[in-house]
């Protein structure tokens, strides 16, 4: 099956009848619930818009000769790695980069995966086919997936073995000739109620000692395999219109708890069946951080672009753009968006073949980038905010529009500099959308965990970044300084 289309993709979420849950009730159609409709129909679009675009979306797989999506891609050339981004970046502007795990994000990991087939093999052999099955079957059959990646927020002062309940997070209880039994609970799969299938993986950056060897594992399971269950957060679509909720009514994108109820993982579907240490490698030596990465670079470029684009149309729209304090804030994003740019132009320019053949992007820039974007999210909303300021309040809704009574005052009251009070109050609900909705403040939140806390990932940088040329560099200019002076010649 080549890539799919939108309708191929919501047949499949109404036949797979997941297990989701949401607001205290068992979901019956999926692609119909009020808190899902939504993202649902945006989801189709994007898989609708591969072939719109299909030039930039898809190429030919090598082993069907079928279309596939571009994001599954095993890069070889460093053009490979451009079209996937460019593909990546046509996605991430159908959303305004409001979506965060559009279904590329884990196909690029699913390709790193599936190349790195020796790495998995260390464990069994088996491991490694099954990894390099499972591409191809995501690839030619366009599968989309959440993942789940962390342990339930019970004890971090514990590791998961010294937990007063060993069976909170997900863990091997058994192992028998058809598989792995797994219970417990994982955390946070983003659209988990709308995918076909999930990823179990270790977390990128909480490392597990050998006593978690229970809970150390990787495998992927149909989203409606029998004792998995989607426990979904409250919606933040409120089922409002979408000019008075632009983000929310389209890309809520939901989060849910995954509970696996004794749930037998097939042999064939396992990656790591209880190994520590190859999970606490796994993202790094199969280099799938770092086409996650190129991934969410590209995706947050683009979300720094349209963000930008908001502030722009505000400061236009009620004539602020020639106060020197007002420009001083967009450049701030100005100066973000370009600093974007320029990682992923180093990241791609000084890609390299790694040893499972793939054309793999410089991760300096791209760490670098993923360990600043975060911080600097949060302050372009507080700029979205700050120049927004009451106008984000005064924000009537569409039925005020068009009330008889107060329409024509809506209207003439909300009037911006150059455009009319409609159009002003449409722009305006998409900046609160953006800086102070619930949508926006998941938004914001999502932005600064995106791959963990910050204060973590800044130490891990610190202690991998490679100081001693910098501090050689002073000691050579004191070392110089001593030479020259000849009073200093006999200390």
């Amino acid at each position: 099956m080549p890539a799919r289309t939108g309708e191929q993709y919501v047949q499949g979420l109404k036949s797979a009848k997941n297990n989701v849950w949401i607001h205290g009730e068992k979901v019956e159609d999926v692609p119909s619930h009020p808190a899902f409709k939504n993202v649902v129909s945006s989801i189709a679009g994007l898989y609708d818009l591969q072939h719109e675009k299909a030039d930039k979306m898809l190429y030919t797989s090598e082993k069907t000769g079928d279309k596939v999506g571009l994001s599954f891609i095993a890069p070889k050339t460093v053009d490979d790695l451009v079209r996937r981004r460019e593909m990546i970046s046509e996605w991430a502007r159908f959303t305004g980069g409001m979506m965060g795990r559009t279904p590329d994000y884990l196909n690029t990991s699913v390709m790193a995966f599936g190349t790195a087939g020796s790495f998995f093999a260390q464990s069994d052999p088996m491991f490694a086919e099954n990894a390099r099955n499972y591409y191809d079957y995501c690839r030619e059959n366009d599968v989309s997936l959440t993942h789940t990646l962390i342990h339930p927020q019970t004890n971090r002062a514990k590791k998961q073995s010294e937990q007063n309940d060993p069976y909170l997070s997900a863990r091997i209880v058994e192992k028998n000739k058809d598989g792995i039994i797994v219970k417990g609970a994982r955390l946070l799969a983003t659209l988990g109620g709308v995918t076909d299938e999930i990823v179990v993986f270790p977390s990128t950056l909480n490392k597990a000692a050998s006593e978690d060897d229970p809970y150390a594992m990787a495998f992927a399971l149909p989203n409606n395999t029998e004792g998995l269950k989607f426990l979904c957060r409250e919606s933040f679509d409120q089922g409002k219109s979408e000019y008075d909720h632009p983000l929310s009514s389209r890309f809520e994108e939901s989060d849910a708890i995954v509970v696996f109820d004794n749930v037998l993982v097939p042999w064939d579907r396992v990656f790591v069946g209880g190994s520590s240490d190859i999970c606490n490698r796994t993202y790094v030596e199969t280099n799938a951080i770092v086409h996650m990465a190129h991934q969410v670079i590209a995706k947050n470029t683009v979300k720094t672009e349209f963000v930008l684009g908001v502030i722009l149309s505000m400061m236009d729209a009620i004539g602020i753009d020639v106060f020197p304090h007002v420009k001083e804030k967009a450049s701030e994003v100005m100066l973000i968006l370009e600093t974007m740019r320029s990682h992923l132009f180093r990241a791609e320019q000084n890609a390299s073949v790694d040893k499972y053949g793939n054309m793999t992007p410089d991760f300096v820039p791209l760490n670098a980038a993923r360990n600043w974007y975060p911080k600097m999210y949060q302050r372009m909303v507080e700029i979205v905010r700050i120049l927004g300021a009451s106008g984000l309040m005064g924000i009537p809704t569409e039925a005020d529009f068009n009330a008889d009574d107060i329409g024509p005052l809506v209207h003439r009251y909300t009037q911006g500099a150059k455009i009319d009070g409609y159009e002003r109050v449409q722009l305006f609900r998409l900046a609160w959308d953006i800086s102070l909705s619930s949508f926006g403040g998941r938004q914001a939140l999502y932005e600064y965990y995106f791959f963990g806390d910050p204060a973590r990932m800044s130490n891990i940088y610190f202690d991998s970044f490679n100081k001693d040329p910098y501090k050689e560099m002073v000691q050579t200019f004191l070392n110089r300084v001593k030479t020259t002076n000849p009073n200093l010649s006999g200390v």
